[in-house]
């Protein structure tokens, strides 16, 4: 749990009593590789923590193809945000894409508890912010206006602790095109 509230407390401190009152809610689980935390369709509940492994996040388009959004390794908060908010069936599967262990809790309890403790509110705020308004801004920009070279280029440099981790279809799904495209780009570099 230690690793836990040190990524919490990178956001903002958090009280003795609000630790105390979120780690009622916190429940640990190993998953295996391959394994579904979430499947498309399903109404998310949880947020997850990853303290050890790898899950990617993603959908699946009109022609049957798995379109890999975004990796989730160690130290990152992991859930279908949007559906969970508005209780509606996820549009996104999450998968283990190496043995993982977890550590989640129950969105709704979570949410109380950001009306009772401001330091909780605070930290949801920040993360927010962080996440889901300042790096998906970022990502989307690149998608529509950097080519696929430069896209791959950018991931090796901010990930580069994944590019083993990962199967070369996992990085062009996620880049946007095809295995094939991804091994012209990786020879002409």
């Amino acid at each position: 749990m230690e690793d836990f509230w040190k990524y919490i407390n990178r956001y903002t401190p958090i009280s003795t009593a609000a630790q105390e009152a979120w780690q009622e809610l916190l429940k640990e689980q190993k998953l295996t590789r391959h394994e579904h935390l979430l499947l498309e369709g399903a109404i998310p509940k949880k947020v997850h923590f990853i303290k050890k492994g790898l899950l990617s996040y993603f959908y699946t388009d009109k022609d049957g193809a798995m379109v890999i959004k975004k990796f989730f390794p160690e130290q990152t908060l992991v859930a279908s945000t949007s559906a969970m908010l508005l209780k509606q069936p996820s549009k996104f599967t999450i998968q283990a894409l190496e043995e993982t262990e977890i550590i989640s809790y129950p969105f709704e309890q979570f949410s109380q508890l950001t009306a009772q403790f401001p330091d909780i509110a605070r930290f949801y705020i920040h993360y927010l912010e962080q996440h889901w308004v300042i790096e998906k801004e970022i990502g989307e920009i690149s998608l529509k206006h950097e080519t696929a070279g430069q896209r791959y280029t950018e991931f090796k440099q901010n990930h580069p602790q994944l590019l083993q981790r990962l199967k070369l279809h996992h990085i062009a799904s996620y880049l946007g095109i095809t295995p094939t495209q991804l091994s012209r780009i990786r020879a002409e570099l």
